[in-house]
């Protein structure tokens, strides 16, 4: 069905639409759905509910064997790897097509596995897969090498060629649209793609890979994986045919993608991992410029629940206004996020994605408090109806200091941090003073203060009064402990092609 016919659609029409919900859940490979060769299987768990979703096979590493074996054999075909551009990009039009037309299917897979509000993923998740896949197949034929100045008898040329065989391990917080990332400038570079989405989501993504054949592209060419990060997604990294690894997740486990490469064939490894992320307020701000950037203070960390890797988690507030901030926060923040039914389009906060995920952050969450965080509000559940849900209601934490844990550790939950500061100097230490460096944020009014906040934060991704904003030409990646990638860009693209030398010596 496509998103144009869902926009209007009430709780009980996305109620009806998922008691009839029947999804394909075996392995995709080489362009069929497969059981797993050892037969066993999984439960997706839908997290607001606690009841399961569907059975899925579970993809061991003999079906990663199996899957890398279809991804090598497409590409060494040439059907993808040399077709023409242009026909290349008309698979991936087509594929952006598909994607708007079964729209309210993959919303509803996402909204099912992992909590996300249906309304979030109607108008921003599917609708952003279907742009990303458009944006990459606008580039096919942009990709360009070059020929160098050498002397006259010689030709010497740089080639641009992709890599080969590419396993993108995706996370579950924006199953599909995370996994598009990944996935749609790997196949728009010309490669293989094994896709292991996470564990907790990956009905979107199956559907992904069928609609994916469904729009022209060659069997073997786009496989999904499911199966545990442990066993699945470490036989990728392993994997002697495997090129390159595109992974996003956890700082801990992006690691081990490094270790994992450096024990097998010293693939490329693509990581955008955790983060920590500042978002500085400073003092000039007064009136309605206050007003906004309280409201997308609140917006920063308790959107999509908290689990967003560059949340602004950190709310560094100059001293000459932290006091008027914090109680418009409060105002703004208590009841701007109201946990509530994913399938109801008026919810704009979901549970977390699981139960362990709400216990994790609910710990925290008495840590702080027994390190002398000053709680607001929230740090408990919601009750009735949704007490069997995973929910965490928003929370905000005062009194703040950097080396508390719950600054210095992802919460990957609706938890804001205030610290207060005085000045842009202690504002750029304490945002400096973290392990991670994906997305930082400032509002002033004051350009040369923006700007320095700009040269000197160490961050990859910088808001200047906004945050999370952005779209298809920005590179989205951070540095530090939160990756070495860039997603989303061309830069993006090119990093799922390798560049060779070629020198002629002419007659």
């Amino acid at each position: 069905m496509h998103l144009n016919q869902v926009e209007h659609y009430s709780k009980s029409d996305w109620q009806k639409l998922a008691s009839h919900f029947h999804p394909e859940t075996g392995l995709f490979i080489d362009g069929s759905y497969q059981k797993a060769l050892r037969g066993d299987s999984f439960q997706s768990i839908n997290p607001a509910t606690g009841t399961p979703v569907a059975e899925l096979a579970l993809g061991t590493e003999a079906d990663i064997d199996r899957a890398v074996a279809a991804a090598q054999k497409s590409f060494r075909s040439g059907n993808w790897s040399r077709m023409a551009p242009r026909d290349r990009m008309s698979v991936l039009y087509r594929l952006a097509d598909l994607i708007e037309e079964n729209g309210a299917e993959l919303a509803l897979m996402d909204s099912l596995d992992m909590g996300k509000p249906i309304a979030d993923c109607i108008a921003v998740d599917v609708p952003e897969v279907a742009k990303t896949f458009r944006f990459f197949a606008e580039c096919i034929d942009k990709i360009e090498g070059s020929v160098t100045a050498t002397e006259y008898s010689v030709l010497s040329m740089v080639l641009r060629e992709p890599i080969g065989v590419v396993a993108a391990i995706s996370p579950w917080n924006y199953p599909l649209l995370m996994a598009t990332w990944k996935v749609a400038p790997a196949l728009a570079a010309g490669n293989s793609v094994i896709l292991k989405p996470a564990e907790q989501s990956p009905l979107s993504c199956l559907k992904l890979a069928e609609l994916f054949v469904q729009a022209g592209g060659p069997e073997g060419v786009f496989n999904v994986v499911n199966g545990m990060g442990e066993v699945a997604g470490k036989a990728l990294a392993l994997h002697m045919d495997v090129g390159k690894v595109s992974f996003t997740g956890s700082t801990e486990v992006g690691k081990l993608m490094l270790i994992y490469a450096g024990q097998s064939n010293m693939k490329k490894v693509s990581l955008e991992c955790g983060g920590k992320s500042p978002h500085i307020f400073l003092g000039d701000l007064s009136g309605d410029h206050l007003d906004t950037a309280v409201e997308t203070a609140c917006g920063a960390i308790y959107s999509n629940m908290g689990e967003v890797c560059s949340a602004g988690s950190r709310i560094i507030v100059d001293s000459s206004i932290h006091e008027e901030f914090v109680e418009r926060f409060i105002r703004k923040g208590k009841d701007a996020f109201i946990p509530g039914d994913p399938l109801d389009p008026a919810t704009n906060m979901g549970p977390l994605v699981d139960h362990s995920s709400q216990a994790r952050v609910l710990k925290m969450t008495e840590d702080a408090i027994r390190e002398g965080a000053k709680l607001q509000f929230g740090g408990d559940v919601p009750g009735g109806a949704l007490s069997s849900g995973a929910y965490v209601n928003p929370t905000l934490f005062t009194s703040v200091h950097n080396d508390m844990s719950i600054a210095r550790n992802e919460v990957f939950g609706p938890v804001a941090s205030i610290i207060k500061v005085d000045g842009l100097d202690e504002a750029l230490a304490i945002a400096n003073d973290s392990n991670y460096g994906l997305a930082a944020g400032i509002w002033t009014n004051d350009l040369n203060q923006a700007h320095r906040f700009v040269k000197e934060v160490e961050s990859g991704t910088v808001f200047v009064n906004s945050y999370d904003e952005g779209d298809m030409t920005q590179p989205f990646g951070g540095f530090k402990q939160s990756g070495n990638a860039k997603d989303k860009c061309f830069e993006s693209l090119l990093s799922y092609t390798r560049s060779k030398a070629a020198w002629y010596r002419l007659r």
